[in-house]
């Protein structure tokens, strides 16, 4: 029986790269303000950056990382010493421009009415800050009390807890073809792949489920209900 749906969060329910954007925007304008030496660094830098220490740090939490690639950024212009106030000001924009994509609040509104609805996600997009304040029933994120990103398995341990109902009867929704489909059925639990680009879906697995807008998941969950002959109060 299907009583939880957990979500992932960026790039699945929050819209996250116009947000990521407009806080490179704000901290390019406030470099170029500091200094004439930041006249030749671009937002294409700033993007940039981010690729040139994601690999080597992808184990950190988020915040960290993103710290380590605006030192990079800042490194351009001699500003590496204001880190701390141009660090502030990045996420100061980038939460109070990350929103949830428009089909989410629609369907979250639908699906509350049969499921339990959890929040699971790699990254510091917390529900408060960006527009889901309320929405769950639970709240998972990684690094906070020890708790490893995915596709660690004990962060799907940490789901199937908190959710306090057997692995089986979890959806993990979300656009990771790892980290919301392969991890999540290798942990026992249940998953629907959220293409909101059409990419072509990879070979090695087969989610429960495929959607391209969350305006489709309720749906998608009830044909999922009824091939399985589940019936939900």
């Amino acid at each position: 029986m299907l009583t939880t749906v957990v979500f992932d969060a960026d790039e699945t329910l929050l819209d996250l790269r116009p947000a990521v954007t407009g806080g490179l925007v704000a901290v390019l304008d406030e470099m170029r303000r500091r200094t004439s030496a930041a006249a030749g660094v671009t937002l294409a830098d700033l993007e940039s950056d981010w690729g040139a220490v994601f690999g080597e740090l992808s184990a950190a939490p988020v915040a960290e990382i993103r710290r380590a690639a605006l030192a990079r950024s800042l490194a351009r212009a001699a500003l590496v010493h204001h880190l701390d106030e141009i660090a502030d000001l990045f996420f100061a924009q980038r939460f109070a421009l990350t929103r949830p994509f428009p089909d989410v609040p629609p369907a979250l509104a639908t699906l509350r009415h049969r499921y339990t609805l959890g929040f699971a996600t790699n990254g510091n997009s917390r529900a408060e800050r960006c527009g889901l304040a309320g929405e769950f029933a639970f709240e998972l994120y990684a690094h906070e009390n020890g708790l490893p990103k995915k596709p660690a398995p004990e962060f799907y341990a940490a789901v199937v807890a908190a959710a306090g109902v057997p692995a089986g009867q979890i959806m993990y929704v979300g656009d990771s073809w790892e980290h919301d489909v392969v991890a999540p059925r290798r942990a026992g639990l249940r998953s629907v792949w959220l293409n909101r680009l059409g990419l072509p879906r990879p070979p090695d697995c087969m989610p429960d489920a495929e959607v391209s807008s969350m305006a489709d998941l309720p749906a998608a969950l009830a044909g999922f209900t009824a091939i399985t002959g589940v019936q939900l109060a």
